[in-house]
């Protein structure tokens, strides 16, 4: 990079050349990032402005609207929808927003006037928190963009309604992209004994009540998540089922193992173990370490669902530590299923990392 490259300011609009001086496309630039360029279009003379953004913002909404019936989705994933470093969630009139590149950050205002146009929503929030923004050198910041807010707004999935907290919850709220494996370990809770050892709002524990779990026990650190999670069984009428408490998912696991406590259904959707690729080894260590806890609390003949949110870590890498995970409990059995996110978290073909979630099934012997 010379020193008039260097000279940019973030989120520049850039042309990308070849080597032969041929045009690549236009792309956002950030000299002090690691990712330097990203890239927005191929054709080099495109107007990057407030119509180019509004038709794919567009595009995005149309491919949704036929994948769901309902307006509870991830309305764009960054560089798949052709809008790199922007996240927009839906909550039916409620946006969250997340500008995650120095580019996208100088584009918001037209991303806002584009979104309002489209939707007309009640209320845009933006949750411009994430670490993505500090290696983009971006200032924090979550606060009310448009419209009111008067604490959470409701979300509908699979039948059931959670309530979500846009402006102080993880992330943008609500991880819609374990929607579909939600839907699929609930089918197999039926009488079962649920454990859901980082149950957060109470996706997975209060769908598996409401498909007829037996029991179902969540575990969490955060207090806030689970209050949102006993008010999610209570609104869905499955309070009496679910049990909710504090604690860490590893020492509890030990502690239910040590009591002899064993669950037909053992759910851990951990949070990211590797934000950065140094971190790698250690969260292999975590993910074995985990697949064994899961193990020893799960029954014979049992099901223990398995899920990684670290893009850093691939899917062969994340599927050894789990077979490593059950030798080390001394479990065998099959996998049922693996899968990712649901369709609307769509891959980029040219960016393999944006497959992030990586999730196992296993049938335990």
């Amino acid at each position: 990079m010379d020193a008039a490259a260097k000279a940019l300011a973030s989120g520049t609009l850039v042309t990308l050349r070849r080597a032969d001086d041929g045009a690549l496309g236009v792309a956002m630039f950030n000299p002090h990032s690691l990712l330097a360029a990203r890239l927005l279009d191929r054709d080099p003379a495109r107007p990057i402005g407030r119509r180019l953004i509004a038709r794919r913002l567009e595009r995005a909404m149309r491919l949704r609207e036929r994948l769901f019936d309902t307006p509870y989705y991830r309305l764009v994933h960054a560089e798949a929808d052709g809008l790199p470093g922007l996240v927009v969630d839906r909550y039916g009139p409620v946006l969250v927003v997340q500008s995650n590149t120095a580019g996208m950050a100088r584009l918001e205002p037209l991303v806002l006037d584009a979104l309002g146009e489209l939707l007309t929503p009640e209320a845009i929030v933006l949750r411009n928190d994430g670490p993505a923004r500090l290696l983009e050198g971006l200032a924090s910041e979550t606060r009310l963009a448009t419209g009111t807010l008067e604490g959470s707004v409701p979300v509908h999935e699979n039948g059931a309604v959670f309530r979500v907290d846009p402006l102080a919850g993880q992330k943008t709220g609500w991880f819609f992209d374990q929607r579909d494996n939600r839907r699929f370990i609930a089918a197999l809770a039926q009488d079962a004994r649920v454990l859901d050892l980082y149950c957060f709002n109470g996706g997975f524990a209060v769908q598996a009540a409401r498909a007829g779990a037996a029991m179902v026990l969540g575990i969490d650190r955060s207090e806030p998540a689970l209050k949102l999670a006993a008010g999610a069984a209570a609104l869905n009428g499955v309070g009496e089922t679910c049990t909710f408490r504090r604690g860490e998912a590893f020492g509890e696991a030990a502690r239910l193992a040590a009591a002899g406590e064993r669950f037909t259904v053992v759910i851990a959707d951990p949070p990211a173990f590797a934000k950065s690729r140094k971190e790698v080894p250690a969260a292999l260590g975590g993910y074995r370490k985990l697949a064994r806890l899961a193990a020893s609390v799960t029954a014979t003949g049992g099901v223990v669902f398995l899920a990684s949110c670290s893009h850093n870590v691939g899917e062969a890498e994340f599927a050894e530590a789990v077979r490593r995970g059950l030798g080390d409990a001394g479990r065998s059995g099959r996998i049922l299923r693996v899968a990712g996110a649901d369709a609307d978290h769509p891959i980029h073909p040219a960016l393999p990392e944006s497959a992030y979630l990586k999730t196992m099934t296993l049938a335990l012997d």
